[in-house]
């Protein structure tokens, strides 16, 4: 029987020519030349390291513009089949509890929350070399902290909230503007936090996390991955309810 890959260059296809693969070998190798983490230089929470390192993401896209969405999250759930579903969100609620973010309450991610109160997310920053992932319940984030946040976004992302009914099928574009364009006429732009309210299904999640893993690359994939992981009750800038250790690459 022909394989179905090969290494190099170009796709290599079965001998009846009805499939294909590639081996992504032909494109060109990144040197993770990171400066690494070790347990001499790691903070002594998990708070401390995570807010450290988002420091060094927002400085560096201001400076060199290579990471221009340092509050990118992927964020992953469990549908009512335990199928594994995963999407990014903006970090935009970040304290000692864990990190947070706002969301249509009636979204696919929502529902699945609501049966499986559990989540993975991982904060990546390719162009330091560097990675944060959490595991851990979820909870819901009070909802005067996301009310105040609704009012900081831009007056268009506050109409979209409206005219957006999150991962529910949608004809078109056309039915996206045009929705857009009723709320704009129903909500106008006088330059105040309360020109649009907050839609009665917006809401806010947060991960309380039961583990936090600092991926630190290094040359030759030999990877630093320093974890802390709970053993007692406590926030991520408590010391006490954290075991540090260290996993292999």
């Amino acid at each position: 029987m022909a394989s179905l890959c090969r290494v190099g260059p170009g796709p290599a296809t079965s001998g009846s020519g009805s499939a294909y693969c590639r081996i992504m070998a032909s494109v060109e190798r990144v040197e993770y030349d990171g400066d690494g983490l070790s347990e001499s230089t790691v903070a002594a929470t998990p708070w401390d390291q995570l807010t450290r390192w988002l420091d060094a993401a927002v400085e560096r896209g201001r400076q060199h513009g290579d990471v221009p969405e340092p509050s990118a999250m992927s964020f992953a759930t469990v549908d009512e089949d335990g199928h594994p579903n995963v999407r990014v969100v903006l970090l935009r609620l970040l304290d000692p509890r864990g990190p947070g973010f706002v969301t249509d309450t009636s979204s696919a991610k929502a529902r699945e929350l609501a049966s499986t109160p559990y989540a993975a997310a991982t904060l990546a920053w390719p162009a330091l070399f560097r990675a944060v992932r959490f595991r851990g319940p979820v909870e819901r984030v009070e909802q005067e902290v996301v009310d105040g946040y609704f009012g900081s976004r831009p007056w268009d992302s506050r109409v979209s909230a409206w005219a957006s009914t999150q991962s529910a099928p949608v004809s078109g574009r056309d039915e996206l503007e045009r929705a857009f364009a009723e709320f704009a006429e129903r909500f106008p732009d006088r330059g105040g936090v309360d020109d649009v309210p907050v839609p009665p299904t917006w809401g806010g999640y947060r991960i309380v996390p039961d583990e936090v893993e600092f991926w630190a690359g290094r040359l030759g994939r030999l990877h630093d991955r320093l974890v802390f992981t709970r053993v007692g009750a406590g926030t991520l800038a408590d010391a006490g309810p954290w075991q540090l250790s260290r996993r292999q690459p």
